[in-house]
């Protein structure tokens, strides 16, 4: 990880926060993750890693807490003024939220592409340039912009009208250009907040052929609605359900199992998975 991410603070990137060594693989470990709105406490007692070049899936019911734990990861809950992470999120062994970490930089590095397709009311081209010229990228752009494109599979089907409006692309396009977008600043990791709950099934399969690729070069975390789809596309899953407060009716989400995926969806070690993969539950 380059010393940019905590500003004058070389020192903190060049050795881990923590003694304990971390298998080279492990991008994130995640411990005691409690996350807060005020005074109420949202989720509670997240503990995982996600492994480098894997899909990682977060599923569950509606609810739960699976993307407010996802925008952990970028500091993204950094802009809700009331909320606020408890625990521990190392980042290659160094901690996301030290106060000396600017999250401007937590984000160069870690992408997101969002539930609905989100591009600028710019040109095709625009919208994947935006980035790179912001990080002050002094590079070719054409080259940048057809790099990411192909990288996204999307090249082919725009590449002789980059000058025209993204809000011009089919539902499934604008999904692919967003993730075209998030690619050409370079990030290792990408998450993806439901990012097919919007399109047809022909677009849905299209992108879970795209993340497979991606992986190669890429470390992904998506959250989904769609058991099959985290089936289909993760290497690991975190199961998330709901404890009720029965006094005060509110709802807490809580992270109740994370395994290798296939072992969640055939042998999950907690009855409360095994109900829900089974459909008995949510």
């Amino acid at each position: 990880m380059s010393p940019e991410l905590a500003a004058s603070t070389d020192d903190l990137v060049a050795q881990p926060t923590t003694p304990e060594a971390k298998a080279p693989n492990v991008v994130f470990d995640v411990r005691e993750l409690d996350v807060y709105y005020g005074e109420f406490r949202a989720v509670r007692d997240v503990n995982l890693e996600v492994h480098q070049h894997e899909i990682t899936a977060f599923i569950g019911p509606s609810g739960c807490g699976k993307s407010t734990v996802l925008r952990c990861f970028d500091r993204m809950n950094d802009l809700i003024e009331s909320a606020r992470v408890d625990g521990t999120i190392l980042y290659h062994g160094v901690d996301l939220y030290d106060p000396r970490i600017d999250p401007v930089e937590v984000r160069k590095r870690i992408g997101m592409v969002f539930q609905k397709p989100n591009p600028f009311p710019k040109s095709i081209y625009d919208n994947i340039a935006f980035g790179p010229r912001l990080a002050g990228n002094k590079g070719n752009l054409d080259d940048v912009v057809e790099h990411a494109l192909r990288r996204a599979a999307l090249w082919d089907e725009v590449k002789d009208r980059l000058k025209k409006s993204a809000l011009g692309l089919s539902g499934g396009q604008q999904q692919r250009l967003c993730i075209a977008r998030a690619i050409a600043v370079e990030p290792e990791v990408i998450l993806m907040d439901e990012p097919c709950s919007a399109l047809d099934p022909i677009a849905t399969a299209r992108i879970e052929d795209l993340m497979q690729e991606l992986k190669s070069d890429y470390t992904i975390l998506i959250v989904t609605h769609n058991m099959q789809q985290a089936a289909r596309v993760s290497d690991r899953t975190a199961f998330f359900t709901t404890e009720v407060n029965s006094e005060s009716d509110t709802r807490t989400g809580v992270l109740v199992e994370f395994d290798s995926t296939d072992k969640i969806f055939s042998a999950p070690s907690d009855e409360r998975t095994e109900n829900y993969v089974t459909g008995r539950f949510g």
